[in-house]
């Protein structure tokens, strides 16, 4: 019989500042899971700012997942086989390699996605061995609260006797970068040199917090990945889909404290229906954003962006090719794709703000000329969703800080042969490095592995880069990849089977657009 031999696995000690915690070190990487970094959002902490954790005493086990944030399941946002979810979900995890750094070093914070209302840290995509295998950085990876208990705004209805904040989420997150800056040390990382990146909704809490003033000082660089830049709203919107919310639940305002009652599963539901309403009704909105508030995010981001007054850290910022194709695809209500939806989105533009010169049918479908019908819907559905966006806050923020803008055109023949392309999401395999994180998944079921690995090692080293120094170079063997500036070449790295830069890629696009900042108030 033949021996086989187990790598031995040691405990990794940490003090904290709230305590000991325990993880597990293989001999090749170093990780703490379920890390909770705030108290159990629960009871009279349900619909409020998160609370630090309370100290412990003893060792806190950190070799396991904590929980989901309570969710209903989704095919395209997959969680681990055997995911927990529980409203108790407000917990972090720790990458390192394992040997012990030299020096301090550079954090990287991840935000998943999931149009804010799915997703996980533990989700098997966002292993963080490849990052962290070089040793050059630290990695965290956070929970946050989604759907109807992470961005439902109560705040309207707050009384002397309830009380009720704005932005959970964001509020989270913030959080969880204040445990970074006061624990990061402990485990070998650098407090001043953080990088906070996401992809999809993880991407649009990045661009947020880059117009969060209080946020300013808990991190030094943001990548952001497919980032709704402008899917947010004001209080009166967030009004009514509360309003929606409670007319689920058969309840009215008046009744709006028996939401601290109900089981997270009820929220759950209605949020999910809630979630669905909206955009079908309103297409181009969503009905779980952040929400420009007032007070945590006094601004649009997009407008804070576009006018060069966002925290002036380095950016690096990018969409996909074909972002729409994968909405279309799951038959999401999320995009709008076809005419009626597009027609009535921005018939709705221009009725909120009669001042905003939209650009004319003519013009908008002069930009897609000699494309089919599907084509042209998800065209405009990518722009008005994602590239517009990304440009606005890429053109704006190259004032003040250096910017790095891409696009994702890398795609597998399977991809290709479901007429799906390089569409949302597609490059989170190669930026986390692993090409096998679902054994479900048809990406490379007719080849392309080979490629596909080579754009991953690019990619990697690239995002590596940028948190290590805030320029994307990589290696010596890499295409160079310039900083983007409007008003020069406009660089555009195009990442694909071969990178290249391409000056003003986006010169078409503009042309049928305008240059007017496109939103929902």
């Amino acid at each position: 019989m033949p021996t086989t031999t187990t790598t031995p696995v040691t405990t990794a000690l940490v003090t904290t500042t709230a305590g000991q915690v325990a993880g597990t070190d293989d001999g090749t990487t170093a990780t703490w899971k379920g890390i909770r970094y705030a108290q159990a959002p629960v009871g009279p902490l349900r619909f409020r700012a998160p609370v630090p954790v309370a100290a412990w005493d003893g060792v806190l086990d950190a070799t396991a997942f904590g929980p989901a944030a309570p969710q209903k399941a989704n095919p395209s946002v997959p969680l681990a086989p055997g995911t927990v979810t529980d409203e108790d979900c407000l917990s972090l995890n720790v990458w390192r390699a394992s040997a012990a750094p030299a020096a301090p070093l550079p954090v990287m914070v991840w935000v998943h996605g999931g149009a804010y209302a799915f997703g996980s840290s533990s989700q098997p995509l966002f292993d963080g061995s490849t990052l962290v295998s070089t040793g050059e950085v630290l990695l965290v990876t956070v929970n946050y609260r989604i759907g109807a208990l992470g961005f439902l705004d109560l705040s309207s209805l707050s009384d002397d006797q309830q009380t009720f904040d704005s932005n959970l989420a964001l509020r989270d997150v913030i959080l969880a970068l204040q445990w970074v800056q006061e624990n990061a040390a402990a485990f070998g990382g650098d407090p001043d040199q953080v990088t906070l990146f996401g992809e999809s909704a993880g991407g649009g809490l990045v661009t947020a917090l880059m117009a969060v003033p209080s946020a300013a000082h808990l991190f030094h660089r943001a990548i952001a990945q497919s980032s709704p830049v402008s899917s947010m709203y004001d209080s009166a919107r967030a009004r009514t889909v509360a309003d929606r919310v409670l007319a689920e639940l058969g309840l009215d305002a008046s009744q709006v404290g028996r939401l601290r009652e109900l089981p997270a599963d009820a929220l759950v539901e209605a949020g999910s229906a809630v979630y669905a309403q909206v955009p079908a009704q309103a297409p181009g909105t969503l009905a779980f954003a952040p929400v420009v508030d007032g007070d945590l995010l006094p601004e649009h981001p997009v407008t804070v962006l576009r006018e060069g007054r966002a925290n002036p850290v380095p950016l690096l910022i990018g969409t996909n090719k074909d972002e729409a194709a994968l909405f279309t695809f799951m038959k999401s209500p999320l995009i709008p794709i076809t005419e009626e939806a597009i027609t009535t989105m921005l018939t709705d533009m221009a009725e909120q703000d009669p001042t905003l010169e939209l650009p004319s049918r003519e013009q908008i479908l002069a930009t897609y000329a000699g494309q089919h019908a599907r084509g042209i819907g998800l065209g405009i559905a990518r722009e008005i969703g994602f590239r517009m966006p990304t440009l606005w806050a890429a053109e704006g923020h190259a004032a003040v800080a250096p910017t790095y803008l891409y696009r994702f055109d890398h795609s597998t023949p399977m991809l290709k042969a479901l007429r799906l392309g390089a569409t949302h999401a597609t490059e989170l395999p190669y930026v986390w490095g692993n090409l096998h994180a679902d054994s479900k998944d048809l990406t490379f079921a007719l080849g392309g592995r080979g490629t596909g690995r080579e754009v991953s090692r690019r990619m990697v080293a690239r995002w590596r880069s940028f948190a290590t120094t805030g320029a994307p170079t990589g290696s010596d063997d890499l295409v160079l990849w310039p900083p983007f500036d409007p008003h020069t070449r406009r660089a555009t790295m195009v990442i694909d089977r071969h990178d290249r830069v391409v000056d003003d890629l986006d010169a078409t696009v503009r042309a049928g657009w305008g240059e007017k900042v496109l939103s929902f108030s």
